[in-house]
Formats: structure tokens, C-alpha cells, sequence
């Protein structure tokens, strides 16, 4: 009858409250945009991947910029070191660029993300955060590749089939620079030093915690 109907919808929609609650409150809060280190490193995070300019050693574009998609990790999601980790071949023609001229700048972007998506923002809006990087890509080894291999295999699988007698070899970018587009008024930059110090998923209380918090899932 009408009443049991009115049951079951309000016990259906009931049901739907509890799901968001549930999604939201266990979900990644995005930093408020004026904690700018502290975006740098939630986004660069959040990223598996980043577009790498170098300069080109391949003619006919040689001495222009060149551009090129690498999978990146800086550790585990949720407990990234900052250092963005790749694997590379000296077969790949970017990193025949940096042999010759080893800098270099990554680009990441809350865009790789449905929370641009969900939220109706274009990747080029300063609102979907992005992140560059500017600095030197160079290979490690001992322990510091050990911690390369376990933050990108980890979130690259994949990689650990990948052909061996293409030679892969473990790198970090040697950060000098980063650039944080995450809000009108234009581009701002922090120091390494301020990048490192930051601690992308600390709490925020407050009523600027209630307007920045948002889904990434």
C-alpha cells in the first residue's frame, strides 16, 4: 500500500545517504590552495604519471623543447616521499636528451584524477591543480634505487615484465624548482626546501577544511 512504499523509498534513500557519508568521510581532502607546498606534494602524489620536457638532441626538432609521457611514483599513495621516481631505457629518445643535457621539468595534474571531472573543471582551469617541476633527471643506484624500484613497482606493476635487455635503470628528478597553479591570480613557486618540509595529507580543521574538502573518488 502507499505506506509501505513510503517505507521502502525513505529506506532507499536512507540508504543513499549513508553511501556518501561513507565515501566522503573516508576520502583524500584536497590542501586549501593557500598551503601551496602542501598541494605541490598532494598532487605530485596523486599522480602516476608526468609530461617531461626536454631539450631535443633528434633533428629536425633539435634545440626546441620536446615533450614525452614517463610513469612516475614518489612512493606509496598516501605516503609520498616528494621525489618523483622513473625507469628508464637509454633506447627512449627523451632520455637520450638528458644524457646529453640532463634538465628537464615534470608536469602533473589533478586532471590523471576524476576529481577535476567531477567537480566540472577544465584541465587547463587553474582550479584542477597542477603541479611542474623543474630540475635535473639522474639515474641512482645502491640504496637509493632500492627505494626507487619499490615506489614504482608498486604502483606500476607492470613494469617489472618489462623487456630486460632494454638495459632499465632506476632516476629521480633533483628538484630545484616547483610551480603550483591551483587557484586564480596566477602561477606560485616554492623552494625545495619548502616542498619537502610540506605534509600533503595533514588535517585541516576549520571552516576552510569544510569549503576545500573534496572527493577524489
Amino acid at each position: 500500500d502507499a505506506d509501505d512504499d513510503d517505507d521502502e523509498g525513505s529506506l532507499a534513500a536512507g540508504g543513499v545517504c549513508r553511501a556518501l557519508v561513507a565515501a566522503l568521510g573516508g576520502s583524500l581532502s584536497v590542501p586549501p590552495h593557500e598551503k601551496v607546498a602542501r598541494m605541490a606534494r598532494f598532487v605530485v602524489n596523486k599522480c602516476d604519471w608526468a609530461s617531461m620536457a626536454t631539450i631535443s638532441t633528434h633533428d629536425p626538432v633539435r634545440g626546441q623543447p620536446f615533450s614525452n609521457a614517463f610513469s612516475i611514483s614518489d612512493g606509496p599513495a598516501g605516503n609520498g616521499t616528494g621525489t618523483p621516481y622513473l625507469y628508464l631505457t637509454h633506447l627512449e629518445i627523451s632520455v637520450q636528451d638528458l644524457q646529453v643535457n640532463p634538465q628537464s621539468s615534470l608536469s602533473v595534474s589533478l586532471a590523471q584524477t576524476s576529481y577535476c571531472k567531477n567537480h566540472g573543471f577544465d584541465p587547463q582551469s587553474p582550479l584542477c591543480a597542477h603541479i611542474i617541476l623543474s630540475g635535473s633527471v639522474v639515474e641512482v643506484n645502491g640504496s637509493d634505487a632500492s627505494v626507487a624500484k619499490a615506489a614504482l613497482f608498486s604502483r606500476h606493476p607492470e613494469m617489472i615484465d618489462w623487456p630486460a635487455d632494454h638495459n632499465w635503470f632506476f632516476a629521480k628528478m633533483n628538484i630545484t624548482q616547483v610551480w603550483v597553479l591551483d587557484y586564480f591570480g596566477g602561477v606560485k613557486t616554492i623552494t625545495p626546501e619548502e616542498y619537502y618540509r610540506a605534509t600533503p595529507y595533514q588535517k585541516h580543521n576549520g571552516e576552510s577544511s569544510r569549503r576545500d574538502r573534496a572527493s577524489l573518488v
